[in-house]
């Protein structure tokens, strides 16, 4: 079964594909939508250095809010036409979009799987730690997460400083409270080093900028 994952370079992403390999899907592609959304995980570019650590080829289409359901749509027939049957995506519990994701695939004949749907928040973040993922936060919605949080590696003293923050803060940030970008983990071939910049804020989210380590 040849599948694509929607990537977003972030832990929900990563983990739904790990979990997709285990189960016995044949990953051929990521799928990278350059939004504005996108742009919360990380640059384009890092996002590529992500599927070259990874080993599998990504697939990335600048769009904008306008048209990106006319993109992705594109984006998911020229992967049907080379074989693939399947589109991943990391959804936990957004209904609204999972229910997006299934019509969006059936018009393009492809079978969607969120590997995640429905787990608890902690299977979640506990999964994605216990199998060696390592992501560090990069974006924070500042009425909730302040500056600091920014660069904070996923590990267990993160989920239990998460827990302080309940019920106002979703543990894997579904609302938006934060995104994170993954370095390393059991998908990757090798390691993607990264240098952290600066920290900076815009429409109301903290953003850490991080390059490739040279």
């Amino acid at each position: 079964m040849k599948a694509a994952v929607s990537w977003s370079g972030g832990k929900d992403s990563a983990l739904s594909c790990y979990k997709a390999i285990k189960s016995g899907f044949s990953v051929t592609n990521l799928i990278n939508m350059a939004n504005e959304r996108s742009l919360s995980h990380g640059s384009p570019e890092m996002m590529a250095l992500q599927s070259d650590a990874i080993g599998i080829p990504i697939v990335q289409k600048e769009t904008c809010w306008n048209d990106y359901e006319r993109d992705f749509k594109q984006v998911l027939r020229e992967l049907k036409k080379n074989g693939v049957t399947h589109a991943i995506f990391g959804d936990i519990d957004l209904q609204e979009h999972k229910d997006w994701t299934d019509r969006v695939c059936k018009e393009c004949d492809l079978i969607p799987v969120s590997p995640l749907w429905k787990m608890k928040r902690g299977e979640v973040m506990r999964e994605f730690i216990d199998a060696g993922f390592e992501a560090i936060i990069v974006c924070t919605k500042a009425e909730m997460l302040d500056e600091t949080w920014l660069g904070r590696r996923l590990d267990k003293k993160f989920m239990q400083d998460m827990q302080k923050m309940k019920p106002d803060v979703d543990l894997c940030g579904e609302s938006g409270e934060y995104h994170t970008f993954v370095m390393n983990g059991p998908i990757f071939k090798k390691p993607v080093g990264i240098v952290e910049k600066k920290k900076f804020m815009r429409g109301g989210y903290w953003y850490l900028e991080i390059s490739a380590q040279r």
